[in-house]
Formats: structure tokens, sequence, C-alpha cells
């Protein structure tokens, strides 16, 4: 049962594109930004790293995203979402692995953008997406920053 927001909807949308002249030119920031996110390791990537890493300065990125009709923390976000996506698809990982994977300092902030995306808290949507399946009586330890989380 699929619970999550599909990336590149809600206001905002970074992967809407106009059919204007020229308009295949005016997202390329916003592109490079999501590949350089969907690619990296999110607990390091700030918006200063991202600038660096596409050879402008934190200014123009923002002034550039800006005139894509986003910024860099809704980009995050959707990242974010898009990584959370995939890997449930997976395996299932305790919220603090999951949280620390996504690059997010604090397990609760994690819980909260979860619950946005999904309109479900964490354990209610486990319930509700893997009461079909056969889960393991084991699940994969835990093991974040400071206890060995991948």
């Amino acid at each position: 049962m699929e619970h999550a927001m599909p990336l590149g909807t809600g206001e905002g949308s970074c992967c809407l594109r106009s059919e204007q002249p020229g308009a295949q030119y005016r997202y390329r920031t916003t592109d490079r930004v999501l590949q350089i996110l969907l690619n990296g390791d999110l607990s390091r990537l700030r918006a200063d790293s991202v600038a660096e890493n596409m050879g402008i300065s934190p200014t123009t990125l923002r002034r550039r995203l800006r005139a894509d009709h986003t910024h860099y923390q809704f980009l995050l976000d959707r990242a974010r979402q898009y990584r959370c996506e995939q890997q449930l698809r997976n395996l299932w990982l305790p919220g603090k692995c999951l949280a620390d994977q996504l690059g997010y300092l604090e397990v609760n902030s994690f819980y909260r953008a979860f619950r946005r995306w999904t309109g479900l808290n964490y354990i209610e949507y486990k319930a509700v997406s893997y009461t079909h399946l056969t889960l393991p009586t084991t699940i994969k330890p835990c093991r974040s920053r400071g206890s060995g989380c991948h």
C-alpha cells in the first residue's frame, strides 16, 4: 500500500517543466542540485558545499534556485523523501538509523518529516505497509553514528 506523496508534487514543485522557450535551461541548477543530493551523503551536504561542488557561490545558488521557484531546503526535503521511500521498499530500518542515513541530526525531526510525507507516523506506516509481508523475527540492528549505523 503506497502512502508516500510522490516526488514532484505539492507547492513549489521542482519537478514540473514548462513548455516555454528556453525552459530546458531554466531548471538546470535545480536538476544539478537534486542530482548531487540524490547521489551524495545527506548527512554532510549543506547548501554551501553543494554550491562549491557546482563551482558557484552560495549566493548565486540561492539566486538561481529562486529563479527556478524553489529553494535548497525544499530540494533537500524531496531528496530525503525519495531516499526514504527507496530504503523502505528494500529493507525496514529503525527510525534512528534511517534518520541518520538521511542526514537528520535529531530523530524527532525525521519523524515529523515522515508524517508530513505520508500522513502516518513511522510505526503506523510499518503496520500498514508490512502487514502483508512475512517479516523476519529479528530486525536489522541499528548502528547510529555513535553505534555504527550504515
